[in-house]
């Protein structure tokens, strides 16, 4: 992998980690969202990982984004905010488990990009804030991620009012999953219950909980009933099967 100039990238023994704010601050622009995709192209194409790690630096997740990308010389357009959605989709969908390990703010794109990860876990000190509204435009596709987490009232409060969440009312929320003291103890004890993250059934069973939201039984139940012989399919239970037979 190229070395980049708004992130870093590192992958050591099945976890690749990408850490925020090499550089170019902890905003989130068009440079980092080109290399976030190249990273998916590598996760996706290349890499042997099993977890993939999203963390910040310097005492902050993200702060959102880079408003210094926008000419307020030219038309508004909605590209760059296409390629982000992009972009966030495929780390969504990555065939490895994602973990958001946070230490600060997580703000506006920081916190969907947080809300995208399969587990997230955070510091006392971590804070979680959609000011979008506020600002004069959208929070992006939390808008459709946020109330599967805390329900519809409360997404309606938290991307109206922009507040500001501490992370043990994030936690009681269910928008993170654990407040940790030690976080590379913390991300160590995340890493661990994901057990032998067999990546198929992984990008599977994630697939069909985000469609739990809006498919009828009748069509989840034929989704699942493909999935499940995908993965039956696979070496990892075929495995399953032969130590299963031996004890």
């Amino acid at each position: 992998m190229p070395s980049f100039e708004t992130l870093r990238f590192d992958e050591a023994d099945g976890i690749a980690t990408i850490t925020l704010g090499r550089g170019g601050g902890n905003r989130i622009n068009i440079q980092m969202i080109k290399e976030l995709t190249a990273i998916c192209n590598h996760l996706e194409d290349d890499s042997d990982a099993k977890v993939v790690v999203v963390r910040g630096s310097a005492g902050v997740f993200s702060e959102g984004v880079d408003f210094e990308d926008f000419d307020t010389d030219k038309p508004m357009d909605i590209h760059g905010f296409n390629k982000w959605e992009k972009c966030c989709t495929r780390l969504e969908r990555l065939p490895k488990a994602t973990i958001a390990v946070v230490d600060g703010p997580a703000v506006g794109g920081g916190f969907q990009l947080a809300l995208i990860c399969d587990l997230r876990i955070a510091t006392a000190r971590s804070t979680f804030r959609l000011p979008e509204v506020h600002q004069g435009f959208l929070p992006g596709m939390a808008c459709f991620r946020l109330a599967k987490y805390v329900g519809l009232g409360h997404a309606k409060r938290i991307a109206l009012t922009s507040a500001v969440l501490p992370a043990s009312e994030a936690a009681s929320l269910g928008i993170i999953d654990a407040v940790v003291d030690d976080m590379d103890a913390g991300l160590a004890e995340a890493i661990a219950a994901l057990g032998p993250n067999h990546t198929v059934a992984v990008a599977l069973t994630r697939r069909l909980l985000n469609e739990s939201f809006a498919d009828e039984y009748e069509d989840a139940i034929g989704h699942f009933l493909a999935a499940q012989h995908r993965a039956i399919s696979q070496t990892a239970f075929l495995e399953t099967l032969r130590k299963a037979r031996k004890g």
